[in-house]
C-alpha cells in the first residue's frame, strides 16, 4: 500500500509538466498560426510585386513564388520622376516631425514629471481628454484653420499638428517619474538649473522612452494617409503613401507596380523597428508600471 502511495505521488510532477508542456505546444501553435496570418498581406504583396498585372489577378494565390519572375514593376519605379520625390517629402516631414516633437514633448513631460505649478493636474487632465476625441470629426475645421493660416498644399501642414502628441506626453512623462528625484535634486542642490538637468540628466536616462516615441513617430507619420490626401493637392509635394495612387492612372490601374511601392516604401519602418526593438520593448515595459 506505501509503494502503490509513493508511485502516486511519484507520478503527479510528470503529468503536470506533461500538462505543462501540452499547453504551451498548443500555444505557440496558436500564436505561430496568428503570426502566419498577419505575415500572409507582406508575402503576397511582395509576390505580386513580382508578377504582371495579369498574372496577379489569375494566379493570386496559385503561385506565391513566380514561376518566372518579373522585374518590371521595380524598373518601372527606378525610372519615375517623382517615386523618388514623394519618399524624399516623406522623409523630410518625418525627420523634423520627430525633431520637433522630441524638443516640445520632452520639455512638457519634464514640466509635468518634476515642476510643481499651479493647475498641473488640471492641464494634464485636459491635455489627457483630448485622447477621446477622434481626429476625422476635427478634419473640417483644422482644414478652414489650415487654409486661414496658408499652411494648406505645404509640408508644413503635416508637420505642425505633429509637434504635440498627448499620448507620448503621457508616455515620457511616466517615465521621467521612474527616475529617482534624488538624482535631480542632487543636482540642484549643486546648482544645476532645471535646462542643465533636463539635457544632463534626465535625458541621456530616457533613451528606451525616446526611442520608443522615435518609433512609433515615425511608423505614424511614414504610414499617414488621410492628411496627405487631404491637405496636400500638389503631385510633386505629396506624400509616397498617397503618391502611389498616381500610378493607377497614369499606367491604368497597374495594381502589381503599387505593390512594388508598396514594398520600397515598407522597408525602412521594418529596419528602423529591427535596430530599435530592444530600447522599444524597454520603453514601453517600463513607462507603464509608474504611476
Amino acid at each position: 500500500m506505501g509503494a502503490l502511495l509513493i508511485a502516486k505521488q511519484s507520478t503527479r510532477p510528470f503529468i503536470a509538466k506533461n500538462r505543462l508542456s501540452i499547453a504551451t505546444l498548443a500555444y505557440s501553435f496558436f500564436v505561430f498560426i496568428v503570426a502566419l496570418m498577419m505575415l500572409f498581406p507582406f508575402l503576397f504583396m511582395i509576390s505580386a510585386s513580382l508578377k504582371t498585372t495579369v498574372q496577379a489577378f489569375n494566379e493570386p494565390l496559385k503561385h506565391m513564388i513566380p514561376e518566372q519572375i518579373y522585374w518590371g514593376n521595380y524598373q518601372t519605379l527606378l525610372t519615375s520622376p517623382n517615386y523618388f520625390r514623394w519618399i524624399g517629402n516623406s522623409l523630410k516631414v518625418v525627420a523634423l516631425s520627430i525633431l520637433l516633437r522630441g524638443i516640445v514633448v520632452t520639455m512638457a513631460a519634464y514640466a509635468f514629471a518634476r515642476l510643481n505649478f499651479k493647475g498641473r493636474n488640471v492641464l494634464l487632465f485636459i491635455s489627457l481628454s483630448t485622447l477621446a476625441i477622434p481626429p476625422d470629426t476635427t478634419i473640417v475645421a483644422r482644414f478652414l484653420i489650415y487654409k486661414y493660416m496658408h499652411l494648406i498644399n505645404t509640408h508644413w501642414v503635416l508637420i505642425i499638428p505633429a509637434v504635440f502628441d498627448v499620448f507620448f506626453l503621457f508616455l515620457l512623462r511616466q517615465f521621467f517619474m521612474g527616475i529617482p528625484k534624488e538624482l535631480t535634486e542632487a543636482a540642484i542642490i549643486d546648482g544645476c538649473s532645471h535646462y542643465r538637468v533636463y539635457f544632463r540628466i534626465i535625458l541621456p536616462l530616457a533613451v528606451p522612452a525616446l526611442m520608443t516615441m522615435i518609433v512609433f513617430s515615425f511608423v505614424y507619420i511614414w504610414n499617414d494617409y488621410a492628411s496627405p490626401f487631404i491637405f496636400i493637392s500638389s503631385e510633386k509635394k505629396q506624400m509616397v503613401t498617397v503618391g502611389l495612387q498616381y500610378f493607377s492612372t497614369q499606367y491604368g490601374s497597374n495594381y502589381s507596380l503599387q505593390m512594388a511601392g508598396a514594398s520600397i516604401v515598407i522597408l525602412l519602418p521594418v529596419l528602423l523597428f529591427v535596430f530599435a526593438q530592444k530600447f522599444f520593448v524597454e520603453g514601453i515595459t517600463s513607462s507603464g508600471i509608474k504611476g
